[in-house]
């Protein structure tokens, strides 16, 4: 039986947060499909304003058709899961090639974490964070 040999690996992993979901991306270099949870991102992520906001990092980085990437997503909507995708794809841009790509990607916004998050339910409020319980007219 041989012996397998180790290699190096031939991609960047980083991990991008928005709301409540969780993206942990690979970049690789080659022009594959891109897909995340297995699916191919077109699919995934329908639509044109969608697609845009996915190739952002690769757009900026003027990159697209060179690199790819594999992505795992969980937890939040799809609105949440595609910028965590994109703040994922950006960082790990950031690292492959530091003094070209961070700069342009700073300034784009893409590397900052959106930590907006969800207002918690309130005590008395009827159940939302900013329902009130209506008074009475007399």
């Amino acid at each position: 039986m041989a012996a397998k040999k180790k290699t190096k690996n031939s991609y960047v992993q980083k991990s991008g947060r928005r709301r409540a979901a969780t993206a942990r991306v690979r970049v690789h270099k080659g022009d594959k499909e891109s897909t995340v949870n297995g699916i191919v991102i077109g699919k995934y992520f329908p639509g044109e304003v969608m697609r845009t906001k996915w190739e952002s990092p690769f757009k900026i980085t003027d990159t697209l058709g060179k690199y790819y990437i594999t992505a795992k997503v969980a937890g939040g909507g799809k609105n949440g899961q595609l910028n965590a995708v994109a703040h994922a794809t950006a960082k790990a841009f950031a690292q492959t090639d530091e003094d070209k790509f961070r700069a342009p990607l700073k300034k784009a916004g893409l590397l900052t974490r959106d930590s907006r998050k969800r207002q918690r339910r309130m005590v008395g409020t009827g159940g939302r964070a900013r329902k009130q319980k209506q008074s009475p007219k007399r």
